[in-house]
């Protein structure tokens, strides 16, 4: 990648790294022809070289399509020279993941909400024929206390474009282990929604306990984990946690798909009966109208992928 002072494609002008993470660097940019700012990632080389790159950007029109309160846009894609990039808003703020890193534990209530209304994201995705293959902390995005999912559709459009034998490789890791379904770590072919509802339950266990379901110290030993150990009460940890939370958790988290829920939605609405059954009050539906609007206004990046 050339200097950031240049433009990019002609139209956006890089100022500055503002991360990176195992295939994509992210940077601040300007857009010369909108005058806005965004965030533009850009594949790590080796791994654009190992993509078939028209596959790849005809796999994020895919993703462009989806208009969701609860999703983060994807502006534009495309190809400089050698350069595979992907354009998305920008917003100063702060990721699920930088919150849990100073707030170990988040309130049981708040917890919950965020992520019946990461269901309901997820959900509209699903239901437009888009899963997201690599929900994590850092993936969501909070603005005005609410969440927004980023890099929606990029895993599956690095795995549908990349070139035979290449994710062989230990360097090209598509997905976070940490929060991965058995049958994605596995290398299933035919995945659905319910890998992100697996995913998901993984986020809210970690927000309750303030640690993942999982942990090892190496990538297969942890898949191990994931594939063969029962997932621990997250009330042993969080005890405030109600037993409907607990039992809708050890529901997502099921080894085998067909024992999880059926659908992002699903899971959402078992999370809010819980609540509900707790204070003794009907569940209050999640309301995107209560979102920040997503449109030509900022939204921070993520620096994850």
């Amino acid at each position: 990648m050339s200097g950031a002072s240049e433009l990019l494609a002609g139209r956006y002008r890089l100022e500055r790294v503002v991360g990176s993470g195992g295939v994509a660097t992210v940077h601040l940019a300007t857009d010369e022809r909108l005058g806005r700012r965004v965030a533009v990632k850009i594949l790590r080389s080796d791994l654009a070289d190992s993509i078939m790159a028209d596959r790849f950007l005809q796999e994020t029109e895919i993703t462009a399509r989806l208009s969701h309160p609860g999703i983060v846009p994807l502006f534009d894609s495309g190809r400089d020279g050698e350069t595979v990039y992907f354009v998305m808003p920008f917003e100063e703020g702060e990721s699920l993941r930088e919150r849990l890193a100073h707030e170990r534990q988040l309130p049981v209530g708040e917890a919950v909400r965020i992520a019946r209304e990461v269901a309901e994201a997820l959900a509209y995705a699903h239901d437009h024929g888009v899963i997201h293959r690599d929900i994590k902390p850092s993936n969501l995005l909070l603005s005005g206390g609410h969440p927004l999912v980023a890099d929606f559709g990029i895993a599956k459009a690095l795995t549908a474009s990349v070139r035979p034998n290449v994710l062989t490789s230990a360097s090209v890791v598509i997905g976070t282990p940490t929060y991965m379904a058995p049958e994605q770590s596995m290398g299933e072919a035919v995945l659905d929604g319910r890998v992100d509802v697996y995913a998901l339950g993984c986020v809210l266990y970690e927000m309750l306990a303030g640690e993942p379901p999982f942990q090892a110290t190496t990538r297969l030993a942890l898949a191990a984990k994931h594939l063969t150990g029962a997932p621990p009460s997250v009330r042993v940890v969080r005890p405030a946690a109600p037993p409907g939370v607990d039992e809708a958790l050890r529901t997502a988290l099921a080894k085998n798909p067909a024992d999880r829920f059926p659908t992002a939605q699903a899971f959402g609405q078992a999370l809010g009966a819980a609540m509900s059954a707790t204070t003794g009050s009907e569940p209050v539906p999640t309301d995107p109208s209560t979102y920040a609007t997503v449109g030509p206004g900022p939204r921070k990046p993520t620096a994850s992928l």
